[in-house]
């Protein structure tokens, strides 16, 4: 067993994760007569080989930042919000709808109301979940499941039934949307290779920084993460848990629903419909897990498992791997960063002691102060 000290201990445990699901990726690739350092050479030849492949990877880990985000700030508050799909979905037909709706309006215009109209879509899904949860008790991962589908449903219909046809190719697809509402930029995507990559990893940039910023310099973070590590001493201390849940629930859902605008506005320029829940909700919940539910933490995991997802296509095509194999590797490393108890097993904790001088002087200060206020009283 290996001492380390605790902060070591944090960034040591997600690198052993990563490290073992890539070895049990390699050893199923073995077992299978494929080349495994062919196999991951070709991986990052393709999402980092290119200018093309980084804007690729780049436009990948965006919409994953957001969802992750989200996530992070239900579990902050002791919540399981596993609603990520749905709310990501409203909030990326919303904003595509709000654009072709509107397309005479001028970019300084149209493109924050979509995307304030796609952030609040997300944050309204979620909240149902909150607001059931604060009110009610009622259990957030199965309220969150039920919304996902209820969502991707009503997505469906309205898109084939309410939405205007002059707004859709056919039934199942929107029309492009318009320069004026799209986050596209010329200048950017010709700088990375003519890919997809788009304004909004500047606003997932900030996003980051402004969800670290709540969680450690504010008050509404404060009461969140007191909510979430003991929502009894919270209620004691005067702070609302009611409050709180509803508030983070809300605040969770935005940031998934502003994902769900990058990938209409941003990625595909339409909307068309889904079949089964949004990807990007579910790997922004690994996303999450991943990066240790830190704002840091959270852009790095986004970005690996951006390279995994883009190159695994490269492993595809270049080094005849079936993209099965990525899966597996991305699966093999969330369940080692489930069981990271069992890895942190490995380090033990070396705290630093505190010298005889002062362990002696504390008690004898104590027990001065102690008996002069005695006598006071």
């Amino acid at each position: 067993m290996l001492k380390v000290k605790p902060k070591t201990k944090k960034i040591l445990v997600p690198i052993i994760s990563i490290l073992a699901g890539f070895i049990v990726g390699a050893l199923i690739m073995l077992v299978w007569s494929y080349n495994p350092i062919e196999a991951y050479s070709s991986m990052f030849t393709s999402a980092l080989g290119n200018m093309n492949g980084i804007g690729e990877t780049i436009r990948e880990a965006t919409p994953l930042i957001f969802t992750a985000i989200g996530f992070a700030i239900a579990s902050n508050a002791g919540f399981f919000n596993i609603g990520l799909p749905g709310q990501a979905q409203a909030g990326w037909l919303t904003s595509i709808w709000v654009v072709l709706a509107n397309q005479n309006l001028p970019k300084i215009v149209l493109l924050p109301l979509a995307i304030i109209a796609g952030v609040i879509a997300g944050a309204f899904v979620a909240g149902i979940a909150g607001w059931l949860r604060a009110q009610f008790g009622t259990n957030e991962v199965i309220t969150t499941i039920m919304l996902n589908y209820i969502v991707l449903y009503s997505c469906q219909y309205l898109m084939q039934q309410v939405m205007s046809q002059k707004l859709r190719i056919d039934t199942d697809t929107t029309k492009t949307i318009a320069p004026n509402g799209s986050l596209r930029i010329e200048w950017l995507s010709s700088m990375f290779g003519d890919s997809r990559i788009n304004a909004g990893i500047f606003l997932a940039l900030i996003g980051a920084f402004l969800y670290w910023y709540l969680m450690k310099k504010t008050t509404t973070g404060f009461e969140i993460r007191s909510v979430g590590a003991n929502p009894y001493a919270s209620r004691y201390a005067g702070m609302s848990t009611k409050k709180n849940i509803l508030y983070s629930m809300i605040l969770s859902g935005g940031f998934a629903g502003f994902g769900g605008v990058v990938q209409g506005l941003g990625t595909y320029q339409n909307y068309f419909t889904q079949t089964t829940s949004l990807d990007i909700g579910w790997d922004g919940l690994s996303v999450a897990l991943l990066g240790g539910g830190t704002a840091i933490g959270i852009l790095l995991a986004a970005f690996l498992f951006s390279i995994l997802k883009i190159g695994g296509l490269g492993m595809q095509t270049i080094a005849g791997i079936p993209y099965e194999i990525v899966s597996i590797v991305i699966a093999a490393i969330i369940f080692f960063v489930a069981i990271q108890y069992v890895i942190g097993l490995l380090f033990k904790n070396n705290k630093e002691k505190v010298p005889n001088s002062e362990a002696e002087t504390g008690p004898a200060t104590v027990s001065k102060t102690t008996t002069s206020e005695g006598g006071q009283g």
